[in-house]
């Protein structure tokens, strides 16, 4: 996988500081959450969550909005990443979104999106033919002994942008 010069960036970016300020500033309900970067490279997209009060349900669990944060960031991530460095620039947008959760989430959380691949393809064909994809990323959450949690499935639309 061959990558731009702000793909390479991007993903330097990806695990530093800066995810941290950009969750801070764009998405603060991610970053109070505690909703955190941990991997971003060819093969995966690591994001994990903690079981702490701000996170928690009623039931003792970490509550599913906050899952569901941390599942989407695993497969979102990936998404800009692919994206990045195109003139015109893409459009991406969440088009579908299916989830399970098998088991009550206790401590920390770990989403794992592996189909990276998939979306670098995708954007490969966006601007071969000029018209928009739809791609399903998938991202499944374990615990720290790697039961699963969850299994979620987000249909991502993507789009480049046309010049203006």
């Amino acid at each position: 996988m061959k990558l731009n010069k702000e793909q390479t960036k991007f993903q330097k970016q990806a695990t530093s500081f800066l995810m941290n300020a950009f969750t801070f500033f764009k998405i603060p309900s991610a970053f109070f959450s505690g909703v955190r970067v941990n991997n971003l490279d060819e093969k995966n997209c690591v994001v994990t969550v903690p079981y702490k009060w701000f996170a928690t349900n009623p039931f003792r669990s970490t509550y599913f909005a906050c899952l569901s944060m941390a599942a989407e960031l695993s497969t979102g991530l990936p998404t800009m990443w692919a994206t990045k460095g195109y003139k015109p620039s893409f459009s991406m947008l969440v088009i579908d979104m299916k989830s399970e959760f098998v088991k009550k989430a206790t401590s920390t959380t770990f989403f794992t999106c592996e189909n990276i691949q998939d979306i670098f393809q995708a954007v490969d064909e966006c601007i071969k033919t000029q018209e928009s994809r739809a791609i399903k990323m998938k991202s499944i959450g374990k615990d720290k002994d790697g039961e699963i949690i969850a299994h979620f499935e987000f249909t991502w639309s993507i789009k480049q942008r046309s010049f203006k």
